[in-house]
């Protein structure tokens, strides 16, 4: 027998939460692994409990979902993130993708997309509610006009990309050592790397560029 898909709720109002887990409990191939109301809980149960999907709201009390989704992203066992909010604005979706999210549903269409979304998901892939799918289709595009100016981005390491996404999340070289479990100087030895392959100079080019670009790259 196939194992069940485990999901994990989060969302600080339990009448959205109860709808919820009744979609994911209609489908036979979905359990749920359990839910919670605030960030905080959200993730020491998520690291615990090691479900494969989470959902949950950007607005919460303790730690707000980007925080939450930058967090769980770390863990040894991330599960896939789904972000179920109201915000359908375009720069909330982008910080939502930018810190790790892939899936972005919207509540209002919450009944007809979390189950797809979720298959999507649980096969290894993104799902969008389709009526914002053209703030997908503007990332994508950005992003491949910054590839054709920015040529050495092509260059960079699977590690370099990482270390330019956590600088793009103002993180220090002590935090980017500590994620990646590399050494502060190996950290400072990628940070160097990155700004020869992008023609990158002075003390914060590398900075401006990835808070700059941070949806694109």
């Amino acid at each position: 027998m196939k194992r069940k898909v485990r999901v994990f709720i989060v969302d600080d109002h339990p009448v959205f939460r109860a709808g919820l887990k009744e979609v994911v409990e209609s489908d036979e191939q979905f359990s749920l692994a359990g839910e919670a109301s605030d960030g905080a809980a959200a993730l020491a149960q998520i690291r615990s409990l090691r479900p494969d999907v989470a959902v949950l709201d950007i607005h919460l009390p303790d730690m707000n979902g980007l925080d939450l989704i930058r967090s769980v992203r770390l863990l040894l066992h991330p599960p896939a993130v789904m972000v179920l909010t109201m915000q359908d604005g375009e720069s909330t979706f982008n910080a939502a993708m930018d810190a790790g999210a892939q899936g972005f549903i919207l509540k209002d269409n919450a009944i007809t997309d979390v189950l797809v979304g979720l298959k999507a998901m649980a096969s290894g892939g993104i799902f969008i509610s389709p009526s914002i799918a053209n703030h997908l289709v503007r990332r994508h595009q950005r992003s491949s006009a910054l590839k054709q100016q920015k040529t050495g981005l092509a260059a960079l390491t699977p590690t370099e990309k990482c270390v330019l996404r956590l600088v793009a999340e103002n993180k220090t070289n002590k935090e980017i050592a500590s994620a990646l479990f590399i050494s502060h100087r190996t950290v400072e030895t990628h940070r160097t790397h990155i700004c020869e392959k992008l023609e990158l100079s002075g003390t914060r080019a590398l900075l401006k560029f990835a808070f700059e670009h941070r949806s694109e790259i």
